[in-house]
């Protein structure tokens, strides 16, 4: 739920030399007292551009004009105690200079204000603030304030549990292409949580997300080809979305694609690719993977036959409570 930020300083600012012809000039109004100066020299500093780069200088022009209550220059400054960038590391302060900036309505700080009432850093942990900062930052348009949100009222963090409202927020945040967003509403669609279930639309958000990048939505995708469920049933592109998936690393989709190796389903057989994925998904702890991978050690399917490697990981899949594996080891066992 929580999503760290990274401070793009030039997606606020047109440059550090904005009402400036030169350096020497910003440098004249910032000495004169002038804020967005002063702000705008601490952003030459911070990048380096017409000057050494030099992140304390930075950081003491940023407080020069945020302590005359310039909001971008208080949130910048708040970022900067946040990671300890030219300055000592000092959640309090980040969240002393984020609730100047939130104050004034600048819906980035109302986000990451939010952000530390809901994890406790700087100031302590209060859902009920943190809701009530992400639903500023959201009424105005901010894509991750508006996920955060959804996500407080799906969980009842904060806030009652709502799922209407959940919907409404996941949904104003994927339309901004936010690839967690179009997966949590992807969910809520399969689901018929807080909405009509709805599987086309829910390959639609799916799809959306994964191709984003988003490892489950790419799981979730490819489970929904597998099945023919809100889209034309096609192995092919069941096991193109868990290979994107199982490539980075999600322990469901690596075996189901080594589910596909075992079984020539959308792919051409091979048994040595399958004990491959599956052993990728057992090493995640994944009771069903562990359970195939003993199989192929006990039967020598895609593998060197070994009976000790099979009562290992049928162990491990049987330890979960997975009722075919608790079977198989007595009969492993007597072997």
């Amino acid at each position: 739920m929580l999503i760290k930020k990274m401070l793009l300083l030039v997606l606020i600012l047109a440059g550090c030399y904005a009402g400036a012809a030169t350096l020497q000039e910003l440098q004249k109004k910032a000495d004169s007292g002038d804020a967005k100066a002063q702000f705008n020299l601490g952003v030459c500093y911070a990048d380096g551009d017409g000057v050494a780069k030099d992140l304390t200088k930075a950081v003491y022009w940023y407080t020069k004009a945020a302590e005359q209550g310039l909001a971008r220059a208080q949130y910048i400054l708040g970022g900067c105690y946040v990671n300890g960038d030219g300055v000592v590391k000092d959640l309090t302060k980040a969240v002393y200079w984020y609730t100047k900036a939130a104050e004034q309505g600048l819906a980035l700080a109302q986000y990451d204000l939010g952000v530390c009432y809901e994890r406790g850093d700087g100031v302590a942990k209060d859902l009920p603030q943190a809701v009530y900062w992400y639903t500023k930052s959201a009424k105005q348009g901010y894509a991750l304030a508006q996920y955060n949100l959804g996500v407080c009222y799906e969980r009842g963090d904060g806030v009652a549990k709502d799922l209407p409202q959940a919907v409404y927020w996941y949904t104003k945040s994927a339309k901004q292409g936010y690839a967690l967003a179009q997966y949590n509403l992807g969910v809520c669609y399969e689901r018929g949580d807080g909405v009509a279930k709805d599987f086309t639309k829910a390959v639609y958000w799916y799809t959306k997300s994964a191709e984003q990048g988003h490892a489950r939505a790419q799981c979730g995708l490819g489970v929904c080809y597998a099945y023919g469920t809100g889209v034309a049933k096609d192995f092919t592109k069941a096991v193109y979305w868990w290979r994107k998936s199982a490539e980075q690393g999600n322990a469901f989709a690596q075996y189901n694609l080594g589910l596909c190796y075992d079984n020539g389903d959308g792919v051409a057989k091979d048994l040595t690719k399958a004990v491959y994925w599956y052993t990728k998904s057992a090493e995640q702890g994944y009771a069903f993977a562990q359970y195939n991978l003993g199989v192929c050690y006990a039967n020598g399917d895609g593998v060197a036959k070994d009976l000790t490697k099979a009562v290992y990981w049928v162990t491990k899949s049987a330890e979960q409570g997975f009722a075919p594996a608790q079977e198989a080891l007595e009969t492993l066992k007597r072997r």
